[in-house]
């Protein structure tokens, strides 16, 4: 939006200081004048004869105040465009950051030194501020190389099959069409996960009271099935825990977590345990499974997308998109929580997450 040119801040400053060097000064000569040369009589005589009356005073004494006011006047304007300029130093430099920064440039910081003021508060917040900004931007460039590379994948897939099929027709149909099935329910699945990680991104979700423990039982119901197809025992351990948020992705994110933690599992006879509490302030689910050992250094990159851990175990047919965890840390902080991975000595992992806690409401 383009604006009327106006005076700048260190003009308007200047300006000030000029002006209240000036009124300072007229209402010194005021004082001067209501106090001192209205007590000096319009006539008197003195011892030598002179005659030191109002007149011959006002007519020497107010071209010398002039003299005065004129130099207040100019030294107000030189002073104040000085002392302008070195208080307003730090604002500019802020300016060049900012402009800088709005080139696309995010690396450059202020960094200003000295004592604590309101311009080195502002310098402090604008630095944290781009330290957040390059930090999302880098992890959203990241994220789309990743997601343009898994989407590519199924539909390089789904060309060749058909080329093939094209190239040699008394090939079984069925094959080509299961096969195309899968490869395109793989694709929609990743598109549903990306979708749903940008919505939790944004946050843009109407919020209302959820019981995460009533969350976790209705996720442990929708993959008992599973849990039982592998020789896995599923619990649900713990008591009410209210919370505010999007019930829909709080339930993907319990859902996820569980999920994860089945397929991540022993082949057989394994366990996971998903517990619910309301503890400090907070509501808190926490999902355990058995498992093979994990590398202490796998386990804080399991959040990031698209990342699959190699030493875990898992089934073809439950291999994921690799957003499972990065949806969770997104609900997570969407929610203004927070999440902790932590490898279990006997292996298996131990996912907890802490939301804000709302009061119980009466049963």
């Amino acid at each position: 939006m383009r604006r009327r040119p106006g005076l700048s801040a260190r003009m308007k400053l200047t300006l000030s200081y000029a002006g209240f060097l000036a009124v300072a000064g007229a209402l010194l000569l005021a004082v001067v004048w209501g106090f001192l040369l209205r007590y000096v009589p319009d006539n008197s005589q003195g011892l030598l004869g002179v005659s030191p009356n109002r007149y011959l005073l006002v007519r020497t004494f107010f071209p010398a105040a002039a003299v005065a006011m004129g130099f207040l006047l100019v030294f107000g304007l030189l002073g104040g465009w000085v002392l302008a300029g070195r208080m307003l130093a730090p604002l500019t430099r802020i300016t060049a950051a900012a402009r800088t920064a709005g080139n696309g440039s995010l690396s450059h910081r202020i960094r200003m030194e000295g004592r604590q003021d309101e311009f080195r508060e502002l310098s402090d917040a604008f630095d944290s501020m781009l330290d957040r900004l390059e930090s999302h931007v880098a992890e959203q460039r990241r994220f789309a190389a990743n997601a343009s590379h898994e989407l590519r994948t199924p539909l390089a897939i789904s060309r060749a099959l058909l080329d093939v099929a094209r190239r040699d027709p008394p090939r079984d149909p069925e094959e080509l069409f299961a096969r195309l099935q899968t490869v395109n329910t793989r694709a929609v699945d990743l598109t549903e996960a990306l979708l749903l990680l940008s919505r939790s991104d944004r946050g843009t979700f109407t919020h209302e009271s959820v019981d995460l423990s009533l969350v976790a039982e209705e996720a442990a119901e929708t993959l008992l099935p599973l849990a039982e197809e592998r020789g896995i025992t599923l619990d649900v351990t713990g008591g009410a825990a209210r919370t505010s948020g999007s019930a829909e992705l709080l339930l993907r994110m319990v859902t996820n977590l569980v999920q994860n933690a089945v397929v991540h599992n022993l082949p057989a006879g394994g366990a996971v345990t998903v517990h619910t509490e309301a503890r400090g302030g907070a509501s808190v689910v926490r999902v355990e499974n058995t498992g093979h050992p994990l590398p202490p250094d796998l386990v804080p990159t399991l959040i990031e997308p698209f990342r699959r851990g190699t030493d875990r175990v898992r089934t073809d047919e439950h291999a994921g998109v690799g957003l499972g965890l990065a949806i969770v840390h997104s609900v997570v902080r969407a929610h203004e929580g927070t999440l902790g991975l932590a490898a279990r000595p006997a292996g298996g992992l131990v996912v907890t997450v802490r939301l804000p806690g709302t009061p119980q409401e009466p049963s």
